[in-house]
């Protein structure tokens, strides 16, 4: 009886953690090609940029999973300090795509995760945090 009881209790937990994290409504991007779109390679992510403006600080306040949950793992993840860290997101084609080498710093969705792991900036620029 123990047993089932233990093991219950461990279902009961595992069920909590990974159901506490879901997707965040990202209006109408195409979640989809944002996915698939690796470094920006393909150009699809830059198709919605436009609405990427519009609904961009609805993502403050998230956290790190729910990000990697709705637009996929990000690009390049830099930590800044002991407390921040940035998740990148290409949005044009960036040098780990084949055949390019870019002149300048490709457009990119920056997301500065504070120290608790919650989305507290976003930006749309070229240059590096």
């Amino acid at each position: 009886m123990h047993k089932i009881l233990i093991s219950a209790f461990s279902v009961a937990l595992i069920f909590q953690f990974t159901s506490c994290t879901s997707k965040v409504e990202a209006g109408k991007i195409n979640i989809e090609n944002w996915k698939n779109d690796r470094y920006g390679c393909k150009g699809l992510r830059i198709q919605d940029i436009e609405e990427f403006r519009k609904i961009k600080n609805d993502f403050l306040g998230i956290n790190n999973q729910e990000l990697i949950k709705t637009f996929g793992r990000p690009d390049r993840v830099e930590l800044f300090d002991k407390s921040q860290s940035f998740f990148y997101y290409f949005l044009e084609p960036s040098n780990e795509c084949t055949g390019v080498e870019n002149e300048k710093e490709p457009l990119k969705v920056l997301f500065r995760m504070n120290a608790i792991s919650k989305v507290s900036e976003v930006t749309i620029t070229n240059l590096n945090p």
